[in-house]
């Protein structure tokens, strides 16, 4: 089972990204996913999830308006729409999958993770 996270480089404050994480393996379309990131310096922290039916979502405050979480089952694709991206964004992004259909905040209800992608923005 293998996730790869891809579309994390460098922008300017304002600007948006668009993370893409495809699963590989197995289908992890009755599962729920989710992306983490960690700053230079902080711990890992929850960012968006997605159940697996797309009917539930659930974002940090700190990007709540600002971040998109998205699936494409056909694709076992799941997506991060990042607008409005604040120099405090910059982190290494991951994606996660669970044995759950709904998401959760806890990293720990995770048992899939990718090699993280990283996002720099700049003031």
């Amino acid at each position: 089972v293998q996730l790869q996270a891809s579309g994390g480089g460098l922008v300017q404050a304002g600007g948006s990204l668009r993370l893409s994480c495809a699963a590989s393996g197995r289908t992890f379309s009755n599962n729920a996913m989710a992306w983490f990131r960690q700053g230079p310096g902080k711990e890992r922290e929850f960012v968006a999830s997605i159940g697996w039916n797309s009917a539930r979502t659930s974002y940090a405050d700190s990007v709540k308006g600002r971040f998109t979480i998205s699936r494409d089952n056909a694709k076992n694709t799941v997506y991060l729409q990042m607008n409005s991206l604040k120099p405090e964004d910059t982190a290494l992004y991951y994606c996660a999958a669970g044995r759950m259909a709904y998401g959760s905040s806890l990293a720990g209800s995770y048992s899939y993770w990718g090699q993280g992608t990283l996002v720099t923005v700049s003031s």
